[in-house]
């Protein structure tokens, strides 16, 4: 089951794997105590926006993070042939992005909740960030 996932194209997988980045930082940042909706929604843009998930992962793959089966996923991700990206950020921005969403997307879709909980728990953590 696990290959057929992996074999899936890196664009879904980045897909699921937006909503559930999303989720954990709507969550994280409900408990760091933002309560109004327009203050969430400013604080998320640290974290949610390429510009954001592309500085972490770099910092991640620079810590020797992920182990070689997850460097495959980032690098196919970050390899996938596309021309689009968002206006706000540059081609490379977006695919190092995609990368950490496509990750996190494969986690999920395998269950490994564990994982997803490691990784999230490094971006929020990070000090260097």
């Amino acid at each position: 089951m696990e290959n057929k996932i992996f074999d899936l194209n890196i664009l879904v997988l980045a897909y699921l794997g937006d909503s559930v980045y999303e989720n954990y930082v709507r969550r994280h940042l409900i408990e760091q105590g933002f309560a109004k909706v327009n203050d969430l929604q400013k604080a998320s843009i640290s974290f949610v926006s390429a510009v954001s998930q592309a500085k972490f992962i770099r910092i991640l793959l620079d810590s020797n993070f992920f182990n070689e089966f997850e460097l495959s996923i980032v690098k196919r991700a970050r390899n996938y042939k596309t021309t689009s990206h968002p206006k706000n950020c540059d081609i490379i921005t977006y695919k190092y992005a995609t990368g950490l969403e496509a990750l996190i997307g494969y986690y999920d879709l395998i269950n490994n909740n564990e994982r997803i909980d490691e990784i999230m728990n490094f971006i929020f953590n990070c000090e260097i960030c």
